[in-house]
């Protein structure tokens, strides 16, 4: 069984035990920070509507519900206070879910009401400190057209024109976060996150991103055959690793910043890099076949400066470390579902 089949067990650590809140709790992000936050020896409360599928919920509390619910928020409450909140949950996914258009106004209700869900349940009950993630998706249109040299400096976000409605409730959110802040004097840490990876996330079902759309197809591949991508691939992004994202947000947590702070890579690659560099990883040689599709962006990179310059923040991590991890999760996913399927 691969380690990260099941997180059991982990050892605590008592030291400044907090009683945590976590929003989105079953999702990807979600389910490597509750891994880190129960290591550390803290209460965890994981909010969701679906189930935790590779967590140990012995090892937490797990609260099964619809965040858009005004209720079910106020329901999580009932335990007595939290001394931190982290706010992931939203209506998202891949390229194939955001840029098509056919979700745009699920995804701009169903997380608008999360959020405003959430705070207003914060400034009832005194909720001290709140992380919300926001994304590289706000970034303006026009800075992102060039793949050599997208430019997604924290302060270039406004003029503001997101390529999707998703980043459009995303910048939206920023400014509610921002607000509450403002004239409730909740603590609250914003950061955008840039294309984050790793086993433990969506790889088979509509909604995953590039790094694991491009594991599973190159898994899949018998040796000289071919696998699709959308559009010529000449498209640039950068992707960070799970494990550096989450170091960025616990030293964001743990400071007196506020945010906006972008947390993520500035490794540039191109998609059809990204598909060799996979195949590199996987010991085959294949052909790209280019074939119509959203693509967003012509370019995203994540520009590190101020995160840098007043946390010392770094990813650690390069892009192959991150892929050979994630690939040969992903291939083992792979194996176990043929199994099940025989």
């Amino acid at each position: 069984m691969s380690n990260y089949a099941l997180i059991r067990n982990p050892t605590p650590n008592r030291t400044m035990k907090k009683r945590i809140l976590v929003c989105g709790g079953s999702g990807f992000i979600g389910t490597h920070l509750i891994n880190r936050l129960v290591k550390a020896g803290h209460e965890v409360v994981s909010a969701d509507i679906q189930a935790p599928e590779y967590n140990d919920p012995a090892t937490f509390s797990f609260r099964q519900g619809d965040l858009r619910s005004e209720s079910f928020c106020e329901q999580l409450f009932d335990g007595g206070a939290y001394d931190e909140i982290y706010q992931l949950a939203a209506d998202m996914g891949g390229a194939g879910y955001i840029f098509t258009g056919e979700s745009d106004a699920d995804i701009i209700t169903n997380s608008a009401l999360i959020n405003l869900n959430v705070l207003r349940s914060c400034v009832k009950h005194g909720v001290g400190k709140i992380f919300y993630s926001s994304s590289a998706c706000i970034y303006p249109q026009h800075n992102q057209e060039n793949p050599d040299a997208p430019y997604c400096e924290e302060s270039s976000a406004y003029p503001a024109n997101p390529d999707s409605e998703y980043g459009w409730e995303k910048l939206f959110s920023e400014r509610l976060y921002f607000s509450y802040l403002k004239n409730y004097q909740i603590d609250v840490k914003v950061a955008r996150f840039h294309n984050v990876f790793g086993p433990l996330g969506a790889w088979n079902n509509g909604k995953e991103k590039a790094p694991a759309a491009i594991c599973r197809k190159v898994a899949e591949a018998a040796d000289h055959s071919t696998i699709e991508i959308w559009g010529d691939g000449q498209q640039t992004r950068t992707f960070l690793y799970i494990d550096d994202c989450l170091d960025g947000v616990e030293q964001l947590m743990n400071s007196d910043l506020h945010g906006p702070y972008n947390i993520g890579s500035e490794e540039l690659v191109s998609i059809n890099q990204l598909a060799q560099l996979t195949m590199e990883i996987a010991g085959k040689n294949l052909s790209l076949k280019h074939i119509d599709g959203p693509i967003g962006v012509m370019g995203r990179s994540s520009h590190n400066e101020k995160i840098s310059q007043d946390l010392g923040w770094q990813p650690q991590l390069t892009l192959r470390e991150g892929m050979q991890k994630t690939y040969h999760w992903i291939a083992e996913q792979l194996l176990q579902k043929a199994a099940v399927d025989v």
